[in-house]
């Protein structure tokens, strides 16, 4: 076993017996053709699910018992980046689960060639929002998929995927990662303290391989634009109707910046391709390119929906009167300041339209429609004159 290898299947954090297992598995040449990785969120299953298919393309990785991640390839290196064309992660097409023709382009996909290594892997995330049509129209493929694909499905718990899919997956459960272990396990591998492991976390939505990313975001641009946008909540209640306008064009645009540089990678990966590829194979390509946009877009809206929901529920803990259980303690002072003007009744209301907004992403509303609202329920929390409007 190489060291290289070992780096990679560290990189599930908070799970050494699922790492040992996937380990083992692949040092032995036991991989099955199916896995369930049951486990709640912020799990790190989606973590642990690239990593096995970065050792799964690796020439190296598929050797026999010997063999292992090199780390080096072009198809680690991709791995790693989540660009390569043979490893697809797809999420629920629609705010209700998956939808049918998703779970058939799925399929017709599976039986295509692979692009650029010896193997596909198909990662499946919520397949406990599969529905029953959805799942009829999977089961044959995941019962027997060709010889070189492996399907790595990823759900909250056993019980609550179908029997149907759960019969034919190997299962791999997860276990629950308390929070202060959480925020250790984030601050041992960026540096940053157990505060700002929790903020990052909320941001996050408890995950910590994201809270990790998010932490060491080139030049620290998400730390600077979750201080940006708490920086503008403590003004909120002096904002008038066209300046929470503008700060939500200016949330949705700050939130679609990151995208920027995934783009050109994308760019560059396809026009180093395209001489030597089939058009059937840089059209797949382009489409995973097209949906892991799509995700990395729905992803940092909701980052940014988060940090404003954290905020909230700390104006809640200091309108208790328990501020010891405030996480944005590097805000107390503006925390506290909210607190002393907030609307007890309106700030349940603006977590709602919070969350409302989330689930609006996924129907696929306009950022700045969801933005929009949220803004204006949470200035109504603390401008008793817009409560009167």
């Amino acid at each position: 076993m190489t060291a290289k290898m070992a780096d990679a299947f560290n990189n599930i954090l908070g799970q050494p017996q699922v790492r040992d297992f996937l380990r083992g598995s692949v040092i032995a040449d036991r991989v099955t053709h199916a896995y369930l990785f049951a486990g709640p969120a912020g799990s790190n299953k989606t973590q642990a699910a690239f990593a096995l298919a970065q050792a799964l393309i690796c020439p190296k990785g598929a050797s026999g018992p010997r063999g292992g991640m090199c780390g080096a390839c072009e198809n680690c290196t991709r791995a790693k980046r989540r660009t390569h064309p043979d490893i697809h992660y797809y999420q629920p097409g629609g705010a209700n689960g998956y939808l049918v023709e998703q779970i058939r382009d799925i399929v017709a996909d599976v039986a295509l060639a692979p692009i650029q290594a010896h193997r596909k892997v198909y990662i499946i995330d919520r397949v406990d929002m599969l529905n029953r049509a959805a799942a009829n129209a999977f089961l044959k493929t995941l019962e027997e998929p060709p010889d070189d694909v492996v399907l790595i499905l990823l759900g909250r718990t056993r019980e609550s995927v179908l029997p149907t899919i759960v019969s034919r997956c190997q299962i791999v459960p997860f276990r629950h990662i308390p929070p202060t272990e959480a925020a250790g396990i984030i601050s041992q591998n960026t540096g940053a303290s157990p505060e700002q492991a929790r903020q990052a976390m909320e941001a996050c939505s408890g995950s910590i391989s994201k809270a990790i990313a998010f932490l060491r975001a080139p030049g620290n641009e998400r730390t600077f634009f979750r201080g940006e946008l708490i920086k503008m909540l403590s003004g909120i209640d002096a904002m008038d109707d066209w300046q929470i306008l503008v700060a939500a064009r200016k949330i949705v645009e700050d939130s679609k910046a990151p995208l920027d540089t995934l783009r050109a990678q994308q760019e560059e990966e396809l026009a180093k391709n395209q001489d030597f590829l089939a058009k059937s194979a840089i059209r797949q390509i382009e489409e995973n390119n097209k949906r892991r946009l799509s995700a990395g877009a729905s992803e940092y809206m909701k980052q940014s929906l988060s940090v404003i929901s954290s905020v909230l529920r700390d104006v809640e803990m200091m309108c208790a009167g328990t501020p010891e259980l405030v996480v944005n303690t590097d805000a107390a002072a503006a925390i506290g300041a909210l607190a002393a003007i907030a609307d007890e009744a309106s700030l349940s209301c603006a977590l709602r339209a919070v969350e409302d907004a989330k689930k609006s992403l996924d129907y696929n509303v306009s950022p700045e429609t969801c933005m929009d609202v949220v803004l204006f329920k949470v200035r109504k929390v603390f401008d008793a004159q817009s409560r009167t409007r």
